[in-house]
């Protein structure tokens, strides 16, 4: 008896031991990569870099149009993903009744978010770029971003309302609230620190793609900034992919592409901290 036990506990801690060592490299890898784009990008960044636009085909200047292009592009995304993101999964956990209708939808939705982001960014091209006549323009570039997180935040949003206690609604039913009162009341103002998470993954993923912009909105070489939905922008993950792999003289414009890089790690870092911080006010 004393034998068995002895080996329970024995595997017990090898098995944690491993758990551990795993976790730890998890957190030593993103510190690797990290740091390794702060030494190769710091020296690039100047106050110049940061609000200049660009020059000489992009070998010189700056990044500024590429970060506001940025951050309209996820403004713009998450204005469309957000609202249809919550109120699809409010209908699921709270209003449909019709199971297998349920479960169609959950299959649908995994299914949505397994698909290749370039997929997005044809789809996207085809119909918003051609069909609707948007051409390739912010308002094409946030709606095929907005399609591409909309199933993460429509699943996060339906595990959040799930996980609230049923005694949530009998009490405010009871009290005499409708079920949308009692939704829009109760559980919304529950559920919204966990729904902050989907906004906040979804954040992190548009922030950084590529494909469906280079089919949508992202311009070469736009040294200003777009004044109507209907312009194209520069954005910080194309204009990445550019100087890092165009151009005749790499070794010259590979320190602004690592620079380019830390800058947009930093914006989505700071757009984390900032969702965060709103979560936990909540």
């Amino acid at each position: 008896m004393f034998t068995s036990t002895s080996k329970k506990k024995s595997v017990q801690s090898i098995v944690f031991l491993l758990f551990r060592i795993m976790s730890y490299s998890v957190v030593a890898i993103l510190f690797l990569i990290i740091g390794f784009i702060v030494m190769r990008g710091i020296g690039v960044i100047s106050w110049d870099f940061l609000t200049k636009a660009p020059e000489d085909g992009m070998t010189k200047g700056g990044i500024f149009p590429a970060i506001v292009g940025t951050l309209y592009l996820v403004l713009g995304s998450m204005l469309v993903a957000f609202p249809i993101g919550v109120m699809s999964g409010i209908y699921i956990t709270e209003y449909a009744t019709n199971k297998q209708f349920v479960r169609v939808v959950r299959v649908m939705t995994n299914n949505l978010g397994g698909i290749p982001s370039i997929v997005f960014g044809l789809f996207g091209m085809s119909l918003f770029v051609h069909t609707l006549k948007f051409g390739d323009s912010l308002i094409a570039g946030s709606l095929t971003l907005g399609l591409l997180a909309l199933p993460l935040i429509i699943r996060v949003t339906e595990e959040a309302l799930k996980s609230i206690p049923d005694v949530y609604r009998h009490g405010s039913l009871a009290l005499g609230a409708t079920k949308l009162q009692t939704i829009i009341r109760v559980i919304l103002p529950a559920a919204f620190p966990n729904i902050m998470t989907g906004l906040i993954l979804s954040i992190g993923r548009v922030s950084g793609e590529t494909a469906p912009i280079l089919f949508t909105a992202a311009a070469y070489f736009l040294p200003h900034l777009p004044s109507s939905m209907f312009d194209q922008v520069m954005a910080l993950p194309y204009h990445l992919y550019v100087i890092a792999t165009s151009g005749t003289d790499l070794e010259a414009t590979r320190p602004m592409a690592y620079g380019t890089a830390l800058v947009l790690i930093v914006i989505v870092l700071v757009m984390n901290v900032l969702a965060n911080l709103l979560r936990k006010r909540r």
